[in-house]
């Protein structure tokens, strides 16, 4: 803690991105970037619920985060299903007392010409990654006090065209962007909840791990930076976007995609 010239005592630089005693829930928790998110939270300080659809890997990653001492507790969730993540809220505060966090990380896309996408294709997408994002959120609002934070993650697709067919998901991505700005609206005064959107470029995630070579030569040709992300270079606008740090950042789209939207 630090004294301004007032006198009034307030959080260091540094303090202010700290978690310690504060409760985040962390859906997609399972593998990739949410797996990596949970334990950037966990180094903060943060007390983290996982959540995800593969049972198995949740508890592999609560055991390896556990014994890293963290505070860790898990919950099989399937987003699209409004009752589960109104169970995983409920099960947050049970376990915690509180929620202080949400990052909306769940979601699911693979490249298909429009044309050829099928109804049922087209709806998972947007049931998990646009839907999944409003039933998450509007559940933990229910419970979260003033102070708590709320960070939808969309894409970079979710900006500009993909180099790839993905009309669903860059559609969903596109409406999470959308949907962060009118909850900003809807809940930073009136509840004291920040919602903001996080736009990751490219990182090497069991999502991409499949066409890695022609995302490379996509990211390459298209991208200031011309590389994939690392987990470690995304972690810090997490922490951010969740921690008091942010208490003046609502309703904004924050892109971590070393250049790609900018060129």
């Amino acid at each position: 803690m630090a004294i301004s010239r007032q006198g009034v005592t307030h959080m260091g630089v540094l303090d202010s991105f700290r978690l310690d005693g504060r409760v985040v829930i962390v859906t997609g928790a399972t593998s990739g970037l949410g797996l990596g998110f949970a334990q950037a939270i966990a180094d903060a300080g943060g007390m983290v619920v996982l959540a995800g659809r593969r049972t198995n890997r949740l508890d592999d990653a609560a055991a390896k985060l556990t014994a890293q001492g963290a505070t860790v507790a898990v919950k099989p969730t399937d987003v699209a299903h409004q009752q589960q993540c109104a169970d995983l809220a409920a099960f947050a505060v049970e376990r915690f007392g509180r929620v202080d966090g949400l990052v909306n990380n769940a979601g699911i896309g693979e490249a298909a010409p429009a044309t050829k996408t099928t109804p049922e294709h087209f709806r998972r997408v947007v049931d998990i990654n646009l839907n999944g994002v409003f039933w998450m959120a509007q559940a933990c609002a229910k419970v979260m006090g003033p102070g708590s934070s709320i960070v939808n993650v969309s894409s970079v697709l979710g900006l500009i065209a993909p180099r790839f067919p993905q009309a669903a998901y860059a559609a969903s991505k596109a409406g999470v962007i959308g949907m962060t700005r009118d909850l900003a609206s809807q809940w930073s005064q009136r509840r004291g909840i920040r919602v903001n959107a996080l736009c990751p470029g490219y990182f090497l995630t069991e999502m991409t791990e499949g066409g890695a070579d022609q995302l490379e030569a996509n990211v390459v040709a298209n991208s200031m930076m011309a590389r994939f992300g690392n987990q470690d270079e995304i972690d810090p606008a997490v922490i951010y976007l969740l921690s008091p740090a942010s208490s003046y950042t609502t309703g904004t789209t924050l892109v971590v995609d070393g250049g790609m939207v900018a060129l």
